[in-house]
């Protein structure tokens, strides 16, 4: 195991070693019928980034830059969930520690476990759009069920990219009344708060890597600012998601 920050103190760490004996919390034939009809909650998300040329993604364009924030879950709020994770394991063999931060006060550590990462073309209505991405299903433990996938999108005719975000979940069983009641009140505003912020990050992040000579320093300053709840400004979150432009 890499000594990275991203895996956190010794008791992070510890809980991240566990999570390779855990299961999946539900039954993964359930997703192909999952509708809210049968308690689950189907979330779609799409943030348009800067467009391309039409064709394929471009190097070092729009497309390519979303899919290195996206590759690390750096991208996401760290005021609001934070992941820990080896990053010497290869993300499609990765498990990752969440830790849930509801309202910078109450604190849950959940795991998940990376599902597919795939790279296609699809297409959608006739159109073509070539995608890249990457999903984890809940583990054991987690106070949801469910998948959740991560996407970037360019559209091959007119070349618009999007950041989407697809998650089919529900409550998992929580056994303590505590957290059971904290869970139910603030689901929902949390995650809209998460993926509101997240798009955000994405679609700033995106542009500075686009429009600065020095885009990590410009993204590593940026960070800390884009936050949905003041939290520490110096962190590895904030230099991970600076790194993650120059990986290939």
């Amino acid at each position: 195991m890499s000594a990275s920050p991203l895996l956190g103190s010794p008791g992070i760490r510890h809980r991240l070693a566990q999570l390779e004996r855990k299961r999946l919390n539900f039954d993964l034939a359930a997703l192909a019928d999952a509708t809210p009809a049968t308690g689950w909650t189907i979330t779609d998300r799409c943030q348009p980034l800067p467009a391309e040329p039409p064709g394929m993604p471009a190097e070092e364009g729009s497309w390519q830059i979303a899919r290195r924030l996206m590759r690390g879950y750096e991208f996401a709020d760290p005021s609001i969930v934070r992941a820990y994770y080896d990053p010497d394991v290869p993300l499609e063999q990765r498990d990752m520690l969440l830790e849930l931060r509801a309202l910078a006060i109450a604190r849950l550590f959940v795991g998940v476990r990376v599902a597919e990462v795939y790279e296609v073309t699809r297409g959608p209505g006739g159109r073509r759009a070539r995608v890249w991405g990457w999903s984890y299903r809940t583990l054991e433990g987690h106070v949801e069920m469910g998948q959740m996938d991560w996407e970037v999108w360019k559209w091959l005719d007119d070349g618009r990219v999007e950041f989407r975000v697809h998650a089919v979940s529900r409550v998992a069983p929580i056994r303590n009344p505590i957290v059971w009641l904290g869970f139910h009140l603030l689901r929902g505003r949390e995650r809209r708060a998460f993926l509101d912020s997240t798009q955000h990050r994405m679609r700033t992040f995106t542009e500075l890597a686009l429009s600065r000579s020095d885009p990590d320093r410009a993204i590593r300053e940026a960070a800390p600012t884009l936050m949905a709840r003041p939290s520490r400004r110096d962190g590895p979150a904030h230099d991970a998601v600076a790194r993650s432009i120059r990986r290939t």
